[in-house]
């Protein structure tokens, strides 16, 4: 197979989710006596080796809309495809999703714009978009403007979560990808990224208290904070902090989705969301080929990599 950074990064997301999902809700006291240190069966959704979650589902569906371009709406369709079962569930049925999301797309059932379907008060600021916001990366790789990035990620993440904190947690990722996608080395892309967005939040008016909840993330090193520090709840913040500190402190793929794991908690989406960054940064060939052997419709996922690189081009790493 020929592998490109969508194979790198899409397959990251997934193995890295594939080895929370025994392991959700599982406390980081539990984890330090009992680590995740390979892929595992059953567990706590009783799922097969290899089982991947929601967070890999939605990342499917977006990207394989985005292979037809941008159009919210074909987005929001597609999320109602799995939600009914009839695409990208890795057994046939949906086993695991969260509540902002199950409401959001049951009001994508009844007819409702997608852009207005996200919950958008403060408290629904689950990660329900962050998880699945990967694949807009190669969407917007050759775009400049930052505040056209900003809209389209608003508008993705508005599908399931429309709150301002969440889309920006999303657009604080995307940039990050972005850097990562340009080749430039992961903590040199970090700096990048402070100080390109402390000038975009300088030019735009948005609300301090909600910018301020960032400056751990944008105006500190995150890779500083202490692990005890660090926490690895559904709270989109969280997510964030945890994915990035994840990959700061760890120097391999699989050093980076194990740390993730174990950080306890919401496993399978923090792996998922470092996962994704941690195969862009060291490639495909950095994930271990025993954990890639183990997931659930490998085929299926390499020939949407494929459909989304011939749309979406990239040199080959």
């Amino acid at each position: 197979m020929k592998t490109t950074v969508i194979h790198s990064s899409i397959f990251g997301l997934v193995v890295g989710d594939a080895l929370g999902v025994p392991v959700e809700f599982k406390k980081r006291e539990f984890l330090k006596r009992f680590p995740v240190k390979d892929m595992q069966a059953y567990g706590v959704h009783d799922q097969p080796l290899g089982t991947w979650s929601d967070d890999s589902s939605l990342t499917f569906c977006l990207a394989e809309s985005l292979c037809s371009g941008y159009n919210l709406d074909n987005i929001a369709q597609k999320f109602l495809q799995w939600f009914n079962a009839e695409i990208w569930t890795p057994h046939g049925k949906v086993f695991d999703i969260g509540i902002a999301t199950d409401e959001a797309i049951k009001m994508i059932k009844h007819g409702a714009d997608p852009i207005l379907c996200g919950g958008a008060s403060e408290m629904d600021n689950g990660n329900g978009s962050l998880m699945r916001i990967l694949p807009l990366l190669f969407y917007l790789q050759d775009e400049k403007d930052l505040k056209v990035i900003f809209n389209r990620v608003k508008e993705v993440s508005s599908i399931t979560h429309a709150h301002f904190r969440s889309a920006f947690a999303c657009f604080i990722y995307v940039v990050y990808g972005l850097e990562l996608l340009k080749g430039i080395d992961k903590r040199e892309a970090y700096f990048n990224i402070q100080i390109k967005l402390k000038k975009f939040i300088a030019e735009n008016d948005f609300e301090q208290k909600e910018i301020d909840l960032f400056k751990r993330v944008l105006m500190n090193d995150i890779s500083t904070v202490p692990e005890n520090e660090i926490y690895s709840s559904g709270y989109v913040l969280h997510s964030l902090e945890a994915s990035l500190w994840c990959i700061l402190t760890t120097g391999t793929y699989q050093d980076a989705v194990l740390k993730a794991v174990n950080l306890g908690d919401d496993t399978d989406t923090t792996g998922a969301i470092t996962g994704g960054l941690a195969g862009l940064i060291y490639g495909f060939e950095s994930i271990p080929e025993k954990w890639l052997s183990t997931i659930v419709k490998k085929n299926e996922i390499e020939e949407l990599c494929e459909k989304m690189n011939d749309v979406y081009e990239k040199a080959e790493i």
